[in-house]
């Protein structure tokens, strides 16, 4: 992952960028720790992250004399503890509920998700449980046809619960290893989302008690600070097991992921970047902090 995000996603970690410049002094003082400060909240680190971050590194220096090199790996201990790896089941067959706001890269994660099972000859069903959003069923087919996974679609306005019922039914006929479920990512207000997810989830855990149900919010990387809000409201209507962290081919600035670790305790679990259907990879915790330190 180190060379993908180097090539692909230099355009992230513009701020992490003028980090690096600090690790060339020859020595630390408080001004640059102050500087350093300013830059990783710039970075969309969190300003609760970042202080911790720093009062941290402060514990760690002491009363000593240090260099930009030293500060490097002091910072780098500290940021590797933040990020919570995310333990993947298992299991051979499992249930995932993509949930997220309509426009954070929901339905083409899904698609890439699919087509990742599938190349792994894992026999896929993906559903459509969008049912609001009139193009969204349509998006998902083409993602459905792409990947060669099956697709459960329902009507436009039904009862999306109903849908992924169906999904279930399917899933259980077919002997499948995957269900993908693509949910709504607005309706008329937060209150109807949230109870309409926590309907969704219900009907799944009646057809699929057994099963292993992985709800992951997938959030835009480069809305930084929203995307943050996004996840600490979506995490209070529904346990979150891990983020899918797409559009990382824009210009986000990489410290969300630690604000979400740290302040909400929710490891990430996927980078997503671009549009085609193979660019997904799995969120390594070393190889994140090694690719935006080492600019």
């Amino acid at each position: 992952m180190f060379n993908f995000i180097k090539n692909q996603l230099q355009k992230i970690y513009t701020h992490f960028s003028r980090i690096a410049t600090i690790f060339s002094k020859p020595s630390i003082d408080q001004a640059t720790l102050n500087e350093l400060e300013q830059l990783l909240i710039e970075a969309d680190t969190g300003v609760a992250t970042t202080r911790f971050i720093l009062e941290q590194l402060k514990k760690n220096i002491g009363t000593q004399s240090i260099s930009g090199t030293d500060l490097k790996d002091l910072l780098s201990q500290e940021l590797l503890k933040l990020l919570k790896p995310f333990t993947f089941p298992q299991e051979n067959k499992i249930i995932y509920l993509l949930i997220g706001i309509n426009g954070s890269g929901k339905t083409t994660f899904a698609g890439k998700l699919a087509h990742s099972a599938v190349s792994h000859h894992k026999k896929t069903i993906l559903v459509a449980a969008d049912t609001f959003r009139a193009a969204a069923p349509g998006q998902l087919s083409i993602w459905a046809t792409k990947s060669g996974a099956s697709l459960i679609v329902g009507n436009p306005n039904q009862d999306p619960a109903s849908v992924v019922f169906a999904g279930c039914q399917q899933f259980k006929n077919d002997n499948a290893d995957y269900l993908i479920i693509d949910t709504a990512g607005r309706l008329q207000t937060k209150i109807n989302l949230m109870n309409e997810l926590a309907k969704i989830k219900r009907s799944i855990i009646k057809q699929l008690p057994d099963y292993t149900i992985i709800t992951l919010l997938t959030i835009d990387g480069m809305l930084g600070q929203n995307s943050f809000q996004q996840a600490k409201l979506f995490n209070e209507a529904t346990k979150i097991d891990a983020i899918a962290l797409t559009k990382m081919d824009g210009t986000g600035k990489g410290g969300i992921v630690f604000a979400i670790n740290h302040e909400l305790n929710i490891p990430v679990a996927y980078l997503s970047y671009g549009e085609a259907i193979d660019q997904l990879k799995l969120f390594n915790c070393e190889e994140y902090v090694q690719s935006i330190l080492n600019q």
